[in-house]
């Protein structure tokens, strides 16, 4: 192969087992974090500049050449938002729309130019191809960083102010960088400001967030998602109960998987000592669809909500417009996970469920609040998030309906006692995520204490266990990170 041939291969292809969770991330991590330990202190612009150079080569082997797009976005981004900030009045307010519109520019050229173009061949049944374009990974993650630091600088809610490195390790620090959360800048730069020491609760509540994280990621989610792959790949060649397992089973592995990456993400940076905001907070524990909002993807639904809700008016402006307000936000948010009709659906499917919940809310107020209500509250609550992910993991809308045609028609109890037998890990693991998911959050705090406190041998022989039930189930076929798409 001709050297020009070789290096454009090399520069072009990113690796697609790059991630917080891949065996060549920890042994490079590993190498990174001793040498950042050695030189945390030395000097603030030393460290900044040398976890910098990490994240955009963590960036690199994610995206190969199209990690450029992460480095032109925090230039552009920070020199604009100077010059808006030295703007008054209407001045002002032009160049915060411009500055989202240039950092919007990329995210809509890479995920949702395919899409416009499948609507325009449909509305003119031309034979409009698709291009061939790679969607960079975690794009939209940084680019809704970098817009809340915009709009946070023009209406003065981020007054601190911050050097082009400090932004540049804002935007592009690696453990948000493939999937958040999304971090604001009055989050994370003013702890850049101050070289606090990392204190011993720091590092073991990182391990602690990392450790969770392996269990729920690299070995309940990708267990379980090869049997939920095979129902959402062919409905039709299961029963309904075997349909309905493996639903339930996605609805775990999603959770799994993200909120135990997002463990990992938190953990790393405590490690490194930034304390970020937690994004999971037992989600499946809600008792209705607003609550579901409030505990699931906390960094975006409030981000949705601080950015769009409310400056579409959030409920300053009567009912219906507050309804309108959640729809579209849903809406919006389904279309943020990517330029599909079902992902549409599935936003619009929660816009109606939150329309609906408030419109009943006034006379769900005046229910008495027993344990038999809270029950029947939360069963409906996920029961109706369980069915909106049907259509978020299916392929079309054909496959969606075979599916809930399938546990509403062929359906039987039948099933159960040959499906434990014959899927009993499936089952365990299932059951253990569910079961995980269920403890009271105040238990959960307890066991992170005790482990905190714990000796350190204790500390060291749960990792290697951790370690060991990770390597002796994971299949060999990885499962990519669900979010790294979006």
């Amino acid at each position: 192969m001709p050297l020009s041939d070789y290096l454009h291969q090399y520069l072009s292809a990113p690796d697609n087992t790059w991630s917080l969770v891949s065996i060549s991330f920890a042994v490079t991590f590993i190498i990174f974090f001793g040498i950042y330990i050695l030189i945390r202190h030395s000097s603030k612009v030393t460290m900044m500049c040398y976890v910098l150079a990490f994240s955009l080569f963590f960036a690199y082997k994610a995206n190969g050449i199209l990690m450029l797009l992460l480095p032109a976005t925090v230039l552009a981004s920070y020199y604009l938002t100077r010059l808006m900030n030295k703007k008054e009045g209407k001045e002002r307010l032009k160049w915060m729309w411009f500055i989202v519109v240039v950092d919007l520019l990329p995210l809509f050229y890479y995920k949702y130019t395919n899409f416009f173009i499948e609507i325009l061949r449909d509305l003119t049944s031309s034979n409009f191809s698709p291009l061939s374009i790679i969607l960079p990974v975690g794009i939209s993650f940084y680019t809704f960083q970098a817009i809340s630091y915009t709009v946070d600088v023009y209406k003065k809610r981020f007054t601190l102010e911050t050097s082009l490195l400090e932004y540049a390790f804002y935007l592009t620090f690696f453990p948000l960088l493939m999937a958040g959360p999304i971090t604001r800048a009055e989050t994370l730069i003013p702890q850049l400001k101050h070289r606090y020491h990392i204190t011993d609760t720091q590092v073991y509540t990182g391990l602690w967030l990392i450790m969770v994280g392996l269990v729920k990621k690299a070995l309940i989610a990708d267990y379980i998602a090869q049997y939920n792959n095979w129902i959402f790949d062919d409905p039709t060649a299961y029963s309904g109960f075997e349909n309905l397992m493996g639903v339930m089973g996605y609805s775990l592995q999603i959770f799994c998987d993200f909120s135990g990456y997002s463990d990992i993400s938190i953990g790393i940076a405590m490690l490194m000592g930034y304390e970020l905001k937690e994004n999971f907070r037992y989600p499946y524990q809600s008792l209705n669809l607003q609550e579901f909002w409030h505990r699931w993807h906390i960094s975006l639904s409030t981000w949705f909500r601080d950015y769009l809700y409310i400056p579409l008016g959030g409920n300053r402006k009567g009912k219906l417009r507050t309804y309108f307000n959640n729809f579209i936000s849903m809406v919006v948010a389904g279309l943020w996970h990517g330029a599909s009709w079902m992902f549409f659906f599935w936003g619009v499917l929660h816009g109606i469920g939150l329309v609906v919940h408030k419109f009943c809310r006034q006379w769900l107020d005046k229910i008495e609040n027993t344990w038999y209500v809270k029950f029947v509250a939360w069963a409906i609550t996920y029961s109706y998030v369980m069915f909106t992910w049907v259509f978020f993991r299916s392929p079309n809308l054909h496959t969606a309906f075979e599916i809930i045609k399938k546990v509403f028609t062929d359906f039987s109890w039948a099933y159960l006692v040959p499906f434990v037998e014959t899927r009993t890990a499936w089952v365990v693991f299932v059951a253990l995520g569910m079961g995980l998911h269920a403890i009271r959050e105040r238990h959960t705090e307890r066991l992170k204490q005790r482990f905190i406190d714990s000796p350190i041998t204790l500390k060291v022989i749960l990792l290697f266990i951790v370690l060991q039930l990770v390597i002796n189930f994971r299949l060999n076929d990885i499962q990519p990170f669900i979010y790294a798409q979006f």
